[in-house]
C-alpha cells in the first residue's frame, strides 16, 4: 500500500470529512493517530482505523490552545515513534448574515478556523523539518476560494487558511515537506444539512429542509450531487503521497469553482 510505513494525524478526526480521511488514510496502509475535541468520538474512529488493521490512538485537542497543540504533538510522537502525515480538520461552523454577527462569533470562527491551523502546521513542522520530511494538508473549503452569503466570517477564515498555506509551503519547499489545502464542496454535514444548516436557512417558501438541499445540489454543482468525506479521504490520500504538489488549493467541489 502506498502509505505503509506512515504515520499520520488527523484533527477533528471523529465524524464527517475528519472520519472519512482517516479512514482512506487507513487503507492506503497508514497508521493513523486521531484527534478530537471529544476524545470519546476520536475513540471510534480510532477503532474504526484499528479495525481495518492500521495502528491507531485517540488524543483530546483544542486546536486554538498552543499548548493543547504542543502537547497533541508531542503525545502523537512519543506513540507513534514519528509524524509523517499531517491533515488539519478541526474547524466550526456558524450561519449569520453580516449584520446578524457578532464579534464574539468572528472571534470564535478565527480562533478555531484560522489560529487552529497556524498553531497545528507550526507544531507539525517542528517535528517534520529536522527530519527532511512530511505531509500537510490543511482542510479549507470552496467558501476559501468564493464568497457565500451568510457565511462571510468563515469564508474569510477558509480564505486565511488557503493562502497561510500557500506562504508556508514556499518557506518549506526545499525541506522535503509539502503543504497544500484540501478545500470541500458541498458535503451532506452540519454545515449544509438540518433546519439549522445552509439547506435549511436558504428553503423557498413551501420547500421542505430536504427539498432545498436537493434543488442546490442540482444547481450548485455541475456534476449535480453532493460530495462525500470518502471524496474528501481520496484526494488526502493523493497529497500524502505527491512528492512534488505543494502550495495549491485542490477542490472536490463537483466543478461548483471551475
Amino acid at each position: 500500500m502506498e502509505l505503509e510505513g506512515k504515520t499520520a494525524l488527523v484533527t477533528g478526526g471523529g465524524r464527517g470529512i475528519g472520519e472519512g480521511i482517516a479512514m482512506a488514510l487507513a487503507r492506503a496502509g497508514a497508521d493513523v493517530m486521531v484527534a478530537d475535541l471529544d476524545v470519546e468520538i476520536a475513540r471510534e474512529t480510532a477503532d474504526k482505523v484499528e479495525a481495518v488493521g492500521r495502528r491507531s490512538g485517540a488524543f483530546q485537542v483544542d486546536v486554538s490552545d498552543p499548548e493543547s497543540v504542543n502537547q497533541l504533538i508531542d503525545s502523537v510522537v512519543a506513540d507513534a515513534g514519528q509524524l509523517d502525515i499531517a491533515v488539519n480538520n478541526a474547524g466550526v461552523l456558524s450561519i449569520g448574515s453580516v449584520d446578524e454577527l457578532t464579534t464574539d462569533d468572528w472571534d470564535w470562527i478565527m480562533k478555531v478556523n484560522a489560529k487552529g491551523v497556524f498553531l497545528c502546521s507550526k507544531a507539525e513542522l517542528a517535528v517534520m523539518r529536522p527530519r527532511r520530511f512530511g505531509r500537510i494538508i490543511n482542510v479549507a473549503s470552496i467558501a476559501g476560494k468564493v464568497g457565500f452569503p451568510d457565511l462571510s466570517h468563515y469564508t474569510a477564515s477558509k480564505f486565511a487558511v488557503i493562502g497561510f498555506t500557500n506562504a508556508i509551503a514556499k518557506e518549506v519547499a526545499s525541506e522535503g515537506v509539502t503543504v497544500n489545502a484540501l478545500c470541500p464542496g458541498i458535503v451532506g454535514t452540519g454545515m449544509w444539512r438540518g433546519e439549522d444548516g445552509l439547506a435549511g436557512r436558504w428553503r423557498h417558501e413551501g420547500e421542505s429542509e430536504q427539498e432545498s438541499w436537493e434543488r442546490h445540489q442540482k444547481t450548485l454543482l455541475p456534476q449535480g450531487e453532493a460530495q462525500t468525506p470518502e471524496d474528501m479521504g481520496q484526494l488526502a490520500v493523493y497529497l500524502a503521497s505527491a512528492e512534488h504538489v505543494t502550495g495549491q488549493a485542490m477542490a472536490v467541489d463537483g466543478g461548483f469553482s471551475l
